[in-house]
C-alpha cells in the first residue's frame, strides 16, 4: 500500500555519539532499511548528539516502514564513527511512525485508517485547482486576462475549487518554480494559458519539461525552426502527471482554451492518463486548426 508522506518526510536519530562518522553511509544504509534508492534518502542536519535525515519522496509503502526501528538501529550500530547508547531512539512524525509499531494487528488497523485518510485528503487534492495565464502582455495589463476567469468559472461548475495564479513571466525558471510552489500547495490541476509558442520567449512547455522529463508534449503545430519569428519547430501542448497532481499546458487563443478545458475535464471524468489526455487535446487542436486555415 502506497502512503502519501505529506510533507512528514524526516526522521532523527537521538541521542548519540558521533566521530568522523560517514553521513552518505548513514543515508545508505538507512535506505536499505526502508527498500529505498540511495538517492531518496539524505542527511539535513546534524548536531552534537543527533542525526536527521530526509526521505526525497512524496509517498512510501507501508510495508517498507512498518516495524522497522529495530532493524534502523542494528543497521546504523555497525557504522563506523556512530556509536548508539540505551536511549537511543528514533523519532518520526505522520505516516513514518509506522516504522515504530510492530504488533501487526495494531499496524493494520494504522494502515486501514491512514487509507480512509488518504483517500479523503486525495480526493480533496483532486478537486482544488490553480490557473496561471502567462506572458508580459498579461502581466503588464496590456490585454485583459479572459482565459482564467473563464477555466475558473467551467472548473467550479463542475465541483472544483479554483483559484486563479500569479501571471507567469517568459522565463523558464521562474514558470518551473510557479508550478513546483503549485504542486508543494497541494494543488491536484494546475492549468497554464500561453507560452506554448514557437517563439523565443515562449518557455512554458520548457518550464515543465524541466520539473517533469516524462511530459508529454505533442506538437500541434509545425514550422520550420529559425525561419522568420519561428525559433522553435513548433508549438506543443503539455500533459505532466506528479502523483497526485496534473499540469496541463494549454494554448493562449481564447477559442482554443475553450475547446481544450472542455477535453480536459471530459478526459479527467474518464480517467485518462497524462499520455491519452494529451494526444486528446492535441489532436482536437490539430483538427480545428485545420480547419480554420
Amino acid at each position: 500500500m502506497e502512503l502519501l508522506l505529506l510533507e512528514k518526510t524526516e526522521l532523527w536519530i537521538r541521542p548519540i555519539l558521533i566521530k568522523d562518522v560517514n553521513l552518505s553511509l548513514v543515508a545508505e544504509r538507512v535506505a536499505e532499511v526502508l527498500n529505498l534508492k540511495k538517492n531518496e534518502v539524505m542527511v539535513v542536519d546534524v548536531r552534537e548528539d543527533q542525526i536527521t535525515l530526509d526521505i526525497i519522496k512524496k509517498s512510501i509503502v507501508a510495508e517498507n516502514i512498518i516495524g522497522k526501528k529495530k532493524a534502523l538501529l542494528t543497521a546504523l550500530k555497525e557504522i563506523e564513527g556512530l556509536t548508539l547508547i540505551p536511549e537511543t531512539d528514533i523519532h518520526t512524525e505522520g505516516v513514518l511512525g509506522l516504522i515504530d509499531i510492530e504488533e501487526s494487528n495494531m499496524a493494520k488497523e494504522v494502515i486501514e485508517k491512514m487509507e480512509l485518510m488518504g483517500q479523503e485528503i486525495f480526493g480533496n487534492i483532486r478537486r482544488k485547482a490553480i490557473v496561471f495565464p502567462s506572458g508580459f502582455e498579461i502581466k503588464k495589463g496590456i490585454i485583459k486576462d479572459t482565459n482564467s476567469p473563464y477555466i475558473k468559472n467551467r472548473l467550479s461548475m463542475e465541483g472544483y475549487e479554483v483559484t486563479i495564479g500569479e501571471a507567469l513571466e517568459d522565463d523558464k525558471d521562474q514558470i518551473f518554480n510557479s508550478l513546483l510552489k503549485a504542486l508543494e500547495d497541494g494543488y491536484g490541476l494546475i492549468i497554464t494559458t500561453g507560452g506554448v509558442g514557437a517563439e523565443d520567449k515562449d518557455q512554458t512547455i520548457e518550464a515543465i519539461l524541466k520539473l517533469d522529463p516524462s511530459a508529454s508534449t505533442p506538437y500541434i503545430i509545425r514550422y520550420e525552426e529559425g525561419k522568420g519569428r519561428h525559433k522553435k519547430d513548433g508549438v506543443r501542448i503539455g500533459v505532466s502527471y506528479i502523483h497526485p497532481s496534473f499540469i496541463i499546458a494549454l494554448p493562449g487563443p481564447h477559442e482554443e482554451v475553450k475547446i481544450g478545458i472542455e477535453i480536459l475535464i471530459d478526459g479527467l471524468k474518464r480517467g485518462f492518463d497524462k499520455e491519452k489526455l494529451a494526444i486528446t487535446l492535441s489532436q482536437k487542436y490539430i483538427q480545428t486548426l485545420r480547419v480554420l486555415h
